[in-house]
């Protein structure tokens, strides 16, 4: 979504702005034109309600293709156009084939008589690099952080923030790696605790997450109860140093620590003594070695 539309979507944004993409502005995007006349036809402002479903009811072929034809589209845009339009064969079919157009609305596109294509998965992202022999390196190169100052992410950002919780675990579930940023953040634990159990999470992520002030528990009993996952040295390390770590898991990482880590935090005043005070016997105990 662009900054353009989604301005027309924050808060106190005037009822003329409104007013004027349900009579007919056109300098939008087909997809953000769909978008925000979705939103405003929820608005509380009953003239704009109306005009907006009206328009979006108008919306000409050409228009409809574009959306069902776009990558990112949100389900609940693509379930609105697909019952508006769903006598418009062409259109219901894109609508239905498009990779974010949920289950319910393929239901309902079927019931109605339309030839519903079978599900295209989304393609895994490729598979986090096998850690080097030097832990420091583990994630060097590894995947490009997210730009939260994108309009894509900013996009999904506000969409976010109009979710309930169902529609939120659901794309925690399957969600891409803006989703899984978003949505680890979300104060609900039911939703963030379903990101860290999508398959498409990296070990990058993982990493990060484990490195976070996170406020989930189960996140991290997550992380420590996947064999995979700990194998990392850099994983290991970042759960030692978060202090809402399972402290039984937190001493058995640390036991697998460099010198040179367990001297750092043998004198970290930012990890539990008890963590502090084993780190220094074992350096003890390897230095007698």
């Amino acid at each position: 979504m662009s900054s353009r539309a989604a301005g027309l979507l924050a808060k106190g944004t005037p009822r003329e702005e409104k007013l004027s993409v349900v009579t007919g502005r056109d300098d939008l995007s087909p997809v953000d034109l769909a978008t925000v006349l979705f939103f405003l036809a929820h608005d509380q402002d009953e003239g704009v309600r109306e005009g907006a479903r009206r328009r979006l009811m108008d919306l000409p072929g050409p228009v409809l293709r574009e959306v069902a034809s776009a990558r990112h589209v949100h389900p609940k845009v693509l379930d609105a156009l697909a019952r508006l339009h769903y006598l418009k064969g062409e259109i219901a079919v894109l609508l239905a084939s498009h990779p974010d157009c949920d289950h319910a609305t393929r239901v309902f596109l079927a019931d109605a008589g339309i030839a519903v294509p079978p599900v295209r998965h989304p393609v895994s992202e490729p598979p986090s690099r096998q850690a080097d022999e030097d832990p420091e390196e583990e994630f060097s190169g590894e995947d490009q952080p997210v730009d939260e100052e994108s309009e894509a992410f900013k996009s999904k950002y506000q969409l976010s923030q109009t979710m309930g919780v169902a529609e939120k675990i659901k794309i925690a579930q399957t969600g891409d790696k803006e989703w899984r940023t978003i949505l680890i953040k979300d104060s609900n634990k039911l939703v963030s605790g379903t990101v860290i159990r999508n398959p498409r999470v990296t070990e990058a992520e993982v990493l990060s997450i484990a490195k976070s002030s996170i406020q989930n528990d189960d996140i991290l009993r997550v992380i420590c109860a996947n064999k995979e996952w700990v194998k990392n040295y850099q994983i290991r390390k970042a759960l030692v140093e978060n202090h809402k770590t399972p402290l039984p898991n937190a001493l058995r990482y640390l036991s697998t620590l460099t010198e040179k880590d367990l001297a750092h935090l043998a004198k970290s005043k930012n990890i539990s003594s008890v963590l502090s005070t084993q780190a220094r016997k074992l350096l003890m105990s390897k230095k007698k070695h």
